[in-house]
C-alpha cells in the first residue's frame, strides 16, 4: 500500500487545500491520502472556526480518505513539537510511505541542509542565546540559519518553511522510513488577508466569515461547493464561527482562579511570566487587552495564546514532558470514505498504536473525573476537555453542552 500523509488544520478547508491533495497524489503516485488534523484548537493557540468533526467532513468530501485527529498536546504547540507529534502519529499507522507538505521553498536538498544545520549543537546554543534576549523560536531559527548558510532571512522565516524544516528534523530524529515530498506553495500566502477567488488564505476566509457571519460570494468562491455548503450549515445551526473573543470571559475567569504556583506549572511559562499573567488577568477587561499587557519579543501572541489554551484545559508542563517522550498514544478517527475504511482494516495489522473509533471504549466521563488515569487516558482526557471548552464558544448556546467526544462517532462519507 502506498499512502501519502498530510499534516493539516483545514481552518477552514478551501480550494488551495484541494489543489494540495491532488498535487500530493500526482507527485507521489499514491492512491490513498491520510490527513492528520488538529482538533478543536489549532497550532496558533486559537479555536478553529468550525469544530473538528465538520472540518473532517469537509476534508473527506474534498478528497482525503481518512482524517485522524492530532492530539491537543501536540496540536497546540510550537512548530517543533507540533511537527514531531504529527510525523510520529503518521508513522505509527504503519501505512504512510510519503509525507507531502507545502512550503515556500520546495527544494528538498535546501530544506534538508537547513534541517541539518538547525539540529547542530552550535545552532541550538546560538538560538537559545537569542531566545533569552527575547527573540521568538521561529525568528531565532531563521536568524541563525541565515548567518550560517548565507540564505536570506525572508526565504527561511515563512511559516511553512519553518514547519517543513521541523518535519524533516523529526523524520531524521526518529529514523522514520517516510519519504518527504515538499510542494511549492502557490496562490495565496499564509498571512494574506484579501480574497482573490478562486484561491485565498485560510486567514482571509476566516476573517470574511467571522465579519459577515455568512458564506459570502467571495468566501464561497474560494471553497468548493460541497465544503461551502457544510460551512453554511454550520453557520445556520450556530455551530460556528467560534472565535477567541467568544471565550474571553471564560479565559479571564480561569486565569483569575489560578494561584501563582498553578500558573507557574503551565506549559511554556518561565522567567516570571506567571506574575505578569496574574496581574494582567486582574486588570484586563477583554482578551485583547490581557494579551497586550503580557506580550513581549520573547512571548509573542501565538505563544501566549497557546499558554492560555493549556490553562483553560488544565494541561501542565508535566503532561507535555510525558507525552513528548511517548509520542501520540492512539489514532483517533474523525472521518473516512471507502478507501479510509479499507485503511482502517489494514491498520489492525500495521499500526503500533490503537485506533479509537468510539471514545467511550477507552475513556468515559466518570473515569476522566477520577484523576487516576493512564498516559493514554490522560492524553485522551485532554482532547475531550478541549472539546468541552470549545463548544462554550459556539454562537448557539443550546450546543454548549459537554461530552461531544463521547457521543459522536466518526463520519463515514461515501465517495462523491
Amino acid at each position: 500500500m502506498n499512502a501519502v500523509g498530510l499534516i493539516v488544520e483545514y481552518n477552514p478547508f478551501h480550494n488551495g487545500h484541494k489543489w494540495h491533495i491532488e498535487k500530493a497524489k500526482q507527485e507521489t503516485g499514491c492512491k490513498y491520502v491520510i490527513g492528520v488534523m488538529s482538533g478543536n484548537f489549532v497550532q496558533r493557540g486559537e479555536p478553529a472556526i468550525f469544530d473538528k468533526w465538520k472540518r473532517a467532513e469537509m476534508a473527506v468530501t474534498a478528497g482525503v480518505d481518512l482524517i485522524i485527529e492530532l492530539p491537543t498536546v501536540f496540536a497546540v504547540r510550537s512548530a517543533q513539537f507540533f511537527a514531531e507529534g504529527a510525523v510520529r502519529l503518521l508513522s505509527s499507522l504503519g501505512l504512510v510511505t510519503h509525507l507531502c507538505f507545502g512550503a515556500e521553498c520546495s527544494d528538498l536538498e535546501t530544506l534538508n541542509t537547513l534541517a541539518h544545520v538547525s539540529s547542530s549543537e552550535q545552532t541550538i546554543e546560538k538560538m537559545q542565546l537569542l531566545m533569552k534576549n527575547g527573540i521568538s523560536y521561529a525568528s531565532a531559527l531563521a536568524a541563525v540559519i541565515e548567518q550560517q548558510c548565507a540564505i536570506p532571512l525572508e526565504s527561511i522565516a515563512a511559516p511553512n518553511n519553518i514547519l517543513a524544516i521541523e518535519y524533516l528534523k523529526a523524520l531524521k530524529k526518529y529514523d522514520l522510513q517516510i519519504t518527504p515530498v515538499p510542494i511549492r506553495r502557490r496562490h495565496a500566502n499564509y498571512h494574506d488577508t484579501e480574497i482573490n477567488a478562486p484561491y485565498a488564505s485560510a486567514t482571509a476566509i476566516r476573517r470574511e466569515i467571522t465579519a459577515k457571519l455568512a458564506i459570502t460570494t467571495d468566501a464561497g468562491q474560494a471553497m468548493s461547493q460541497e465544503t461551502a455548503q457544510i460551512a453554511h450549515q454550520c453557520l445556520k445551526e450556530g455551530r460556528g464561527p467560534v472565535t477567541y473573543s467568544a471565550l474571553e470571559k471564560l479565559i479571564l475567569a480561569r486565569v483569575r482562579l489560578l494561584d501563582l504556583a498553578e500558573l507557574a506549572t503551565l506549559p511554556d511559562v518561565a522567567e516570571g511570566l506567571h506574575y505578569k499573567i496574574s496581574e494582567a488577568a486582574l486588570r484586563a477587561v477583554n482578551i485583547q487587552q490581557f494579551l497586550t499587557m503580557i506580550k513581549s519579543r520573547r512571548y509573542p501572541y501565538t505563544r501566549l495564546q497557546r499558554i492560555i489554551i493549556h490553562a483553560l484545559i488544565g494541561t501542565t508542563q508535566t503532561d507535555l514532558y510525558t507525552f513528548d517522550q511517548t509520542g501520540p498514544l492512539y489514532a483517533r478517527v474523525l472521518a473516512f470514505n471507502e478507501n479510509g475504511r479499507y485503511m482502517l482494516k489494514k491498520m489492525t495489522e500495521t499500526a503500533t498504536i490503537p485506533k479509537i473509533i468510539k471514545t467511550s471504549v477507552r475513556l468515559n466521563s466518570k473515569q476522566r473525573s477520577s484523576g487516576n488515569l493512564s498516559p493514554l487516558e490522560r492524553m485522551l482526557a485532554i482532547d475531550t476537555l478541549a472539546s468541552d471548552i470549545y463548544v462554550l464558544g459556539m454562537p448557539n448556546p443550546n450546543l454548549s453542552y459537554g461530552g461531544w467526544d463521547f457521543r459522536l462517532s466518526p463520519q463515514y462519507i461515501p465517495h462523491c
